[in-house]
C-alpha cells in the first residue's frame, strides 16, 4: 500500500510539468518562435524589456502580441490584489514532511493567481535556517537541505501546474536580514554544495522552476546580482537553467555589471539596467548584443512555455473567494502543528471535563496568521485562537480572555523624563541636526514631553536629519525595567553613557527592539538616544516600563478560576518581519506572564507563534504542554481548536533543531558580522543544526525532526535490498511501523545516512528520505524509501564534484533526528561514474 501511495504521489508531482508546459510546440518551435519576436525588436525596447514596469511587471509590446507580464508577492498566498487565501507559512509547511499537501497548496495557490491575472509567482523561498532570530526564517522550509528541496520541489509543481511561473528564492546564502543590502555572506564551496545550494539545485534540475530570484547580500564579497559564478556558472551552464534570473526589488547596485554576470531582469524598474547605461556599453564593447539576447529570450521561452502569448491569464471560473482553499488552508494547519510536550496527558482536553478556558496573551486575538513583510498576505478573513476556541464548543465552554500584557507602543506615551537629575524639566532635551552623523551645531533644539515621533518631528524639515534626546529617568521602585526603542531608522540608546542598543543603520521598516536591566529607586539615570533617518519624516519611539509590572493581574485571575489556560506568546508582524532580524527572547513581558499563569493553573498549556525557536529556558520546565503554531495561516484558530480537544492527532515534527540556549548554537560566534568588516563567515561549514548537535557536547532542547503524538509507535524488520550497492545503482530501505496507541495518527518515519570512514570530516548522518505513514489504531504499514549514489556522496571539491567512497555506511531509521529507532548497514561498491542527480533519496 504504501508502495503505490509513492506511486501515486510521484505521479501527481510530475503531471504539473506536462500540464504547465505548451504540448502544441516542440522546444525547437518555441525557439523559432523566440527567435522570430526577437528579430523584430529594437535595441531600445530590448534594453526597455529587461527593466521592470509599474513595480510588478515585464514589460508588453503590444504591436508584437506580447503581453505585459504580472507578477505577486509570495509565498504563503496571493498579495498585491486584494484579499486572498493566507497558508501556513514556508516553516510550518515543511513542519507537515508532507510533500503531497504541499503540492496540493502550490496548486492552490497558482489557482488563486490565475483568478487575480497573475503570470509570477515571487515564491517559494527556500534559504537555509542558520539561527532563529533571522527575520525570514518563517518563509522557509528549515535547517536540512534534503527536507526543503523535496518541499520546495513539490510547491513548485503545484503552482506552475496552473499555467504560472513560481520564482525561488533568494539565490543565495540570503540566511539574516540584518544590514542585507550590505553584508556579505562567506561561505566555502564545499558547505555552499551540501548545505545552500541543493535546494536550488532541486528547484531547477527537477521543478523545472521558471524564475530565480537574486537576493540582496553578497556572497564571498560579490553582490548577488553581480555574481558570474553562481548566476552564470552554476544556474546556467552547470544545472541548465533556461529560464528568468532576476533581482530581489532594488537589489541591482550596478547596471552594466548585473547584465554582464547573468542578471536578466531588474526589478521593481530599470533603475540601473536602462538605455542610459546599457547603450554606451554595448557601443563600447562591454556588454555583447548577444548577452542582452540571451536574456530577452529567456522572458520569451518562458512566455510562451507557460501559453502567456496563446491565452487570457485572468481565469474568472475560479473563485477569488475560494472554500476549497480554505479548507485546504485548515489541513495544512493542522497537519504543520508540532506538539512538543505534554506531561500528564493533558492533552487531548476532556470536553466532558473542561467547563471554562482562559485564554490569556498578545497572540490570542486578533488572528496572527503570517509574519510580516512582502509575504503577508490579506485573507478576507482569519480565525484567531480566541475565536477558534470559543467557536469550537459554543456555549457549552465558557471562554474568558485576557490580552496579559500592555501593547510596547504604549510605554512612549506614558514614560515620564526629567531633562536634569534634580529640579529639571519634564521631557528630554532634543538637539536637531540636518545631517545624519549628528555633526556640528544643532539647527534647534526643544523640549520633549515624550518621544513617540511619526511624521514631523517638529521643526525640523531637513531631507534627511539626525536628532539626540538627554535626560534622565528615576524609577519608581527598584527591580527589572524594559526599555523600548522603535524605528525605521538608526539609533543607539545609552543609560549612564553605556551603550545597551546600537542598530546604527537605515532600517527598512519599522522595527522594535527591547532591552532588560535592574534600576533601583533611589537614584536617576542617565538617557541618550541618538537617531537618524534618511528622510524628512521621523519615525521614532522610545518607552520604558516596570517587568513586575508588564503582566495584568486580571490574567492570573482569570487563569485561576479556570480549569484550563492557554498562553499564546511569540512574535507578529510588527517584530518578525523582512528587513529585520528579531530577538531570540520572546518579546518583553512574555516569560513573565507565563510564569504567572503557571502558578495560578497548573494546567497551563502553552502555545508560541514564531518562525522559529525562541529562548523557553525561564519557563519550559514549568508548564506540561507545549505547541509550536509557527505561523498558522488563516485557519490556525480552528486548527489549534481541534487539536487541544482532540478532533486529530498532531503529527508535524520540527524542520530545525531548537537549541535550549542560543550559546549552543553551531552559529553562536559568527552569526553576526565582526566588527565593521560587514562580512559573516559561516565557520560552522557544513555542521548546522542537528549536524552541529550530533557532534557537540550539549544536545538541543528539542532536535531536528521532533514532535509528540496522542498515539505511540512502533518499528520493526528492517530490510536494505540490495545491501551491497553498485556506484550506478540504488538500494531501497524497508521497514514496518506500527501504531500500538489507541488512536488513529500519523508518523513520519525518517532515514539518515552516516559515513565514518571517508576521507573528510562528515556528519554523523544526515537525512536522505522520510515517509509521512497514517495508521489506525493496531494497524502495521511497510514504508520504503529509495537511496541512489549521490545520497552516499559528498561534494569534493578537488575535482568539483560528487563523491561517493567505497565501504560501509550506516542507515538509521528514526522518529527523529536523536531517536533512532532501527539501524542497519549500506556497502557501496568501488568503482567511478558521474555525478548523480540533485535528490540523493525519495
Amino acid at each position: 500500500m504504501i508502495r503505490l501511495s509513492y506511486l501515486f504521489i510521484i505521479m501527481l508531482l510530475l503531471a504539473p510539468n506536462i500540464v504547465a508546459q505548451d504540448l502544441s510546440r516542440s522546444q525547437s518551435e518555441i525557439e523559432q518562435k523566440v527567435s522570430s519576436i526577437l528579430s523584430k525588436m529594437t535595441l531600445e525596447e530590448k534594453i526597455d524589456m529587461i527593466g521592470g514596469q509599474n513595480a510588478f511587471y515585464i514589460r508588453g509590446y503590444e504591436r508584437l502580441g506580447l503581453p505585459a507580464l504580472k507578477m505577486a508577492d509570495g509565498p504563503v498566498g496571493v498579495r498585491n490584489y486584494g484579499p486572498s487565501t493566507a497558508y501556513p507559512v514556508g516553516i510550518a509547511l515543511a513542519a507537515s514532511w508532507n510533500p503531497e499537501l504541499v503540492n496540493r497548496v502550490g496548486t492552490m495557490i497558482g489557482q488563486e493567481a490565475r483568478a487575480r491575472g497573475v503570470h509570477f509567482m515571487l515564491g517559494p523561498g527556500v534559504n537555509i535556517y542558520r539561527a532563529p532570530m533571522a527575520g525570514r526564517n518563517f518563509e522557509y522550509y528549515g535547517e536540512d537541505p534534503f527536507l526543503a528541496s523535496r518541499t520546495a520541489v513539490a510547491y513548485i509543481k503545484g503552482i506552475q501546474s496552473q499555467g504560472v511561473i513560481a520564482t525561488v528564492k533568494h539565490f543565495l546564502g540570503n540566511n539574516q536580514e540584518y544590514d542585507r543590502h550590505n553584508v556579505s555572506s562567506d561561505i566555502d564551496e564545499r558547505t555552499l554544495r551540501e548545505i545552500y545550494l541543493p535546494t536550488f539545485e532541486a528547484a531547477v534540475k527537477e521543478a523545472h522552476v521558471g524564475a530565480i530570484m537574486d537576493s540582496y547580500n553578497l556572497v564571498n564579497g560579490i553582490h548577488m546580482t553581480q555574481n558570474e559564478y553562481f548566476n552564470s556558472q552554476v544556474a546556467k551552464k552547470e544545472w541548465g537553467f533556461d529560464g528568468i534570473v532576476m533581482s530581489d526589488w532594488d537589489s541591482t547596485y550596478d547596471g552594466v555589471a548585473a547584465a554582464t554576470t547573468g542578471l536578466d531582469l531588474e526589478m521593481p524598474s530599470a533603475k540601473f539596467m536602462n538605455r542610459k547605461n546599457l547603450l554606451p556599453a554595448i557601443q563600447e564593447g562591454k556588454l555583447p548584443v548577444a548577452t542582452l539576447d540571451d536574456k530577452v529570450r529567456r522572458i520569451l521561452r518562458k512566455a510562451i512555455q507557460f501559453g502567456f502569448l496563446d491565452r487570457e491569464q485572468t481565469d474568472l471560473s475560479i473563485p477569488r473567494y475560494n472554500q476549497q482553499a480554505r479548507q485546504l488552508a485548515l489541513e495544512a494547519a493542522k497537519d504543520s502543528m508540532v506538539l512538543l510536550k505534554n506531561e500528564g496527558n493533558l492533552l487531548p482536553l476532556d470536553k466532558s471535563k473542561v467547563k471554562s478556558i482562559a485564554v490569556i496573551g498578545p497572540d490570542a486575538y486578533p488572528a496572527v496568521p503570517g509574519g510580516g513583510g512582502s509575504s503577508r498576505v490579506l485573507p478576507f478573513k482569519a480565525v484567531s485562537y480566541l475565536e477558534g476556541l470559543s467557536d469550537y464548543q459554543g456555549a457549552s465552554i465558557k471562554v474568558y480572555y485576557d490580552r496579559g500584557l500592555p501593547k510596547w507602543e504604549d510605554a512612549f506615551d506614558t514614560t515620564d523624563f526629567m531633562t536634569a537629575e534634580s529640579d529639571g524639566q519634564r521631557g528630554l532635551r532634543r538637539e536637531y541636526f540636518d545631517n545624519i552623523n549628528l555633526q556640528g551645531e544643532p539647527v534647534m533644539t526643544r523640549t520633549d514631553r515624550h518621544v513617540n515621533f511619526h511624521g514631523s518631528l517638529g521643526g525640523g524639515s531637513a531631507a534627511s536629519f539626525s536628532a539626540r534626546w538627554t535626560g534622565y529617568y528615576r524609577p519608581q521602585s527598584t527591580g527589572a525595567y524594559q526599555f523600548y526603542v522603535s524605528t525605521r531608522g538608526g539609533y543607539k540608546l545609552y543609560i549612564d553613557n553605556r551603550a545597551v542598543l546600537d542598530y546604527w543603520q537605515q532600517q527598512e521598516s519599522e522595527t522594535v527592539h527591547n532591552y532588560h536591566e535592574m534600576l533601583h529607586a533611589d537614584r536617576a539615570y542617565k538617557i541618550t538616544l541618538e537617531y537618524f533617518e534618511k528622510g524628512n519624516e521621523a519615525n521614532i519611539g522610545l518607552g520604558i516600563v516596570s517587568s513586575e509590572n508588564l503582566a495584568d493581574p486580571a490574567a492570573k485571575t482569570l487563569a485561576a478560576q479556570a480549569d484550563v489556560a492557554v498562553v499564546f506568546v511569540g512574535f507578529d508582524p510588527s517584530n518578525e518581519r523582512e528587513g529585520a532580524d528579531r530577538t531570540f527572547q520572546l518579546p518583553a513581558g512574555q516569560d513573565e506572564l507565563i510564569n504567572q499563569v503557571v502558578s495560578a493553573n497548573k494546567n497551563t498549556i502553552i502555545v508560541v507563534t514564531a518562525g522559529g525557536n525562541v529562548d523557553m529556558t525561564r519557563w519550559v520546565e514549568r508548564v506540561p504542554a507545549l505547541v509550536h503554531a509557527w505561523y498558522p495561516g488563516q485557519e490556525g484558530g480552528t486548527a489549534l481548536a481541534q487539536l487541544l480537544f482532540g478532533d486529530f492527532s498532531p503529527s508535524g515534527k520540527l524542520p530545525v533543531s531548537f537549541e535550549r540556549r542560543w550559546q549552543d548554537s553551531a552559529v553562536f560566534n559568527s552569526y553576526y558580522p565582526q566588527g565593521d568588516a560587514k562580512r559573516v563567515a559561516c565557520k560552522e561549514g557544513i555542521f548546522l543544526g542537528y549536524r552541529h548537535f550530533d557532534k557537540a557536547s550539549t544536545k538541543p532542547l528539542f532536535p531536528f525532526g521532533y514532535g509528540l503524538s496522542y498515539t505511540k509507535f512502533k518499528y520493526s524488520n528492517l530490510a536494505i535490498s540490495p545491501d551491497v550497492m553498485k556506484q550506478d545503482g540504488t538500494a531501497t530501505v524497508s521497514f514496518d511501523v506500527s501504531n500500538t496507541g489507541g488512536r488513529e495518527g500519523s508518523e513520519i518515519a525518517q532515514v539518515y545516512v552516516g559515513d565514518r570512514h571517508a576521507s573528510v570530516p562528515r556528519p554523523l548522518k544526515e537525512l536522505k528520505g522520510f515517509a509521512k505513514i497514517h495508521l489506525m489504531p493496531g494497524e502495521t504499514r511497510r514504508a520504503s524509501v529509495t537511496l541512489d549514489r549521490r545520497a552516499l556522496s559528498f561534494y569534493d571539491v578537488n575535482s568539483k564534484q560528487w563523491k561517493a567512497e567505497s565501504g560501509d555506511f550506516d542507515i538509521y531509521v528514526a522518529s527523529s533526528a536523536e531517536q533512532i529507532n532501527l539501524q542497519g548497514k549500506l556497502i557501496l561498491q568501488a568503482g567511478e561514474v558521474a555525478s548523480g542527480p540533485a535528490t540523493g533519496g525519495k
